[in-house]
């Protein structure tokens, strides 16, 4: 039943194809010069990286491009080179030091702008704050910044001088924090005093004060005055950044670091147990990203480039930070909620800054279409040419309103695939160059190898969904977990012998292009039916009237499982409008009556973390457990639990 769902939104899908002049003017200048760099790149893995490779800036080059295989391989051995020189350096001695690096843009509305040769100072100069405080090659350091400028430097710094970093979500509670921080065992700590969140104070310092006794590797924090707000400074301990900087040196050699060398740990949510640390080489980070980038967003020097992801999630350092400056563009970073303090603040910024290229979250999208077309009818928006998202399944609805009332059918969707584990997006396509196919994840892209497969690891025919999975590694593909080893193989490579399971449903169409439905663990059985979310939410969100869709799967007696749909309706919208009937309507006939809800509920806000993804485990949890077990600090809106709640009662009687 579920592959019905999946195979009426391919049947009804079409290839939108680029316009012969977008493909001329692009940086490869021809599908067929892309065509070719894709099939060398699956063909020849070894010829494409090492030329990819070198048009990067090097101490030392490679005497291997590729060695060994999954889960153990690695790339450009004993290469010798620093991540930072390549997202700063090499662009100011190849002239470009006065263009525009990073644009940074308060919630209040506050800015700070810097060039590439600015911005390579200020690094420079945090990099000898952490060089003076002992941190060398291999030492952790501890990121717990929300959106500031300041943390784009910290990243950079770490780079320059080859610590390793970790990035934490300023939202998250100080439990959550702790739990990365004992694992982590970071030397120096940088922070904020606070930061705000649609208005409302987030004391980020205070947090570190009440966990920084039970971590005690840590001699150092360093405090960015952000709000001016008073908090509490350990003397021997808490140091303020710009008292730190001030009087440091604008110059600080590279640390030479080995292309495999560790320099980013990021950890995954772990919503159930313990958190993961994935630990990706810094310069591979650097490489693929670079040219990932490149194609996925179509870069040119003159691009302002802005990602809406927060820093204390990947997505934000693969595309807002490496993929962008590697690229030699100006990168926006915003602080705040992209509707905050009024609806029309996302088309504001866009506007303020002329981006052209933007990348999002569907959801962050499907936001915005639920606030309708005026927030953006007294904004100039002819600047967007390329839209590139990631994070969960993206609706034919939602790509048809991107596409034409966003973008006025002038831009490019790029809907793309990645993970915490992958770093960049291995499925994708390339900015006015791969034909568009709303719903679609797009195609296996540069050096990526993949394959869908049953639960025995064998192949599955095209069209039916299966679990998907890497063939063959890639330069950013993560090298193991943070002190965890055998975790690392348990979890990725014990599934299928030879492989990185992914653990997402997917499948492949007659045209090569990937459907990626959902995690294979949020999938859920009724009456021996296995259904995805993805699949009954997409059938859900085409129901007019309908902005915000979440389908789980709660315990039935007679089959095992049913759906259980949330949806939140558009301003305006009445809900006595025979929303309901439409909503069952329309999964039965997309899906097939085993789909048909027990429950359609009708809410006016859905739990949601900061990049807008709704957390429909919280959903699972006060509809069985009776009320919310895990960590809900990284909630965007947590009112909505209490909402939620009330909302269910009736189903309890």
């Amino acid at each position: 039943m579920q592959e019905q769902g999946i195979q009426q939104a391919v049947l009804k899908s079409e290839l939108i194809y680029p316009p012969e002049e977008k493909i001329k003017k692009t940086t490869i200048g021809s599908k067929e010069a892309f065509d070719s760099l894709l099939a060398e790149s699956k063909k020849n893995p070894e010829a494409f990286w090492d030329r990819i490779a070198r048009e990067l800036k090097w101490y030392k080059p490679w005497e291997k491009t590729m060695t060994g295989s999954l889960p153990d391989f690695q790339f450009f051995v004993g290469g010798i080179s620093n991540p930072s020189i390549n997202l700063l350096d090499r662009h100011i001695e190849n002239g470009a030091g006065n263009r525009a690096a990073l644009i940074w843009e308060g919630e209040n509305g506050d800015t700070s702008a810097y060039t590439y040769s600015m911005l390579l100072a200020e690094v420079n100069r945090f990099a000898n704050v952490l060089r003076d405080f002992g941190v060398r090659k291999g030492d952790c350091v501890a990121i717990f910044l929300p959106n500031l400028a300041e943390a784009i430097i910290a990243i950079l710094a770490c780079f320059r001088i080859g610590a390793i970093y970790n990035a934490i979500f300023s939202g998250y509670s100080e439990k959550s924090l702790k739990d990365r921080l004992v694992t982590f065992k970071p030397k120096v700590i940088i922070t904020a005093d606070g930061t705000k969140r649609r208005g409302k104070l987030v004391p980020l310092k205070e947090k570190v004060d009440h966990v920084v006794p039970d971590v005690p590797s840590v001699e150092k924090v360093v405090v960015v005055r952000r709000l001016g707000t008073e908090i509490s400074m350990t003397e021997g301990r808490d140091y303020w950044w710009h008292q730190l900087t001030k009087e440091k040196s604008i110059h600080c050699e590279p640390e030479r670091l080995e292309a495999n060398e560790p320099g980013i740990v990021f950890y995954t949510s772990g919503t159930t147990g313990k958190p993961k640390g994935v630990v990706h080489s810094g310069m591979a980070f650097v490489i693929q990203n670079y040219v990932y980038a490149k194609y996925h967003m179509d870069h040119h020097e003159d691009d302002i480039f802005w990602c809406t992801a927060d820093v204390g999630w990947l997505t934000m350092h693969i595309w807002g930070i490496v993929g962008a400056l590697a690229n030699g563009v100006t990168t926006v970073i915003y602080e705040g909620a992209i509707d905050y303090p009024a609806k029309d603040r996302f088309y504001q910024l866009i506007e303020k800054y002329r981006v052209n290229k933007l990348f999002t979250a569907p959801t962050a999208l499907r936001m915005l279409k639920s606030l309708g077309k005026e927030p953006l009818e007294k904004y100039d928006l002819s600047c967007l040419d390329v839209i590139s998202l990631v994070g969960e399944p993206f609706d034919a609805e939602t790509w048809y309103w991107t596409y034409e009332v966003l973008g006025k059918k002038k831009v490019y969707i790029n809907n793309t695939w990645g993970q915490t584990e992958t770093a960049g997006s291995p499925l994708a396509g390339a900015a006015w160059i791969t034909p568009m196919k709303p719903g679609s994840t797009g195609i296996s892209f540069l050096g990526a190898e993949f394959a869908i497969v049953d639960d025995e690891g064998n192949d599955v025919e095209r069209g039916t969904l299966g679990n998907l999975i890497i063939k063959k590694p890639f330069p950013m593909l993560c090298r193991t977990l943070f002190n965890e080893r055998e975790r690392y193989f348990k979890s990725y490579f014990s599934q299928v012998d030879g492989a990185y399971f992914c653990s997402d449903l997917a499948l492949m169409d007659e045209d090569g292009y990937l459907w990626v439905v959902g995690r294979s663990d949020d999938a859920f059985n009724v009456a021996g039916h296995r259904l995805s979310t993805m699949e009954m939410e997409s059938a859900v969100l085409e129901c007019e009237g309908v902005a915000e869709a979440a389908v789980i799967g709660i315990p039935d007696p007679i089959k095992g499982e049913v759906p259980l749909v949330f949806a939140r309706l558009a301003d305006g919208i009445d809900a006595s409008d025979n929303i309901k009937e439409n909503i069952s309507a329309s999964i039965v006939q997309q899906i097939g009556k085993i789909a048909k809800p027990k429950y359609i509920l009708l809410a006016d806000t859905l739990p949601k973390t900061v990049s807008g993804k709704i957390m429909r485990r919280l959903l699972k949890e006060i509809i069985i457990e009776g009320s919310v077990i895990s960590d809900v600090t990284g909630l965007e809106n947590p009112e909505a639990v209490n909402h939620i709640h009330d909302l269910i009662q009736p189903l309890k009687s």
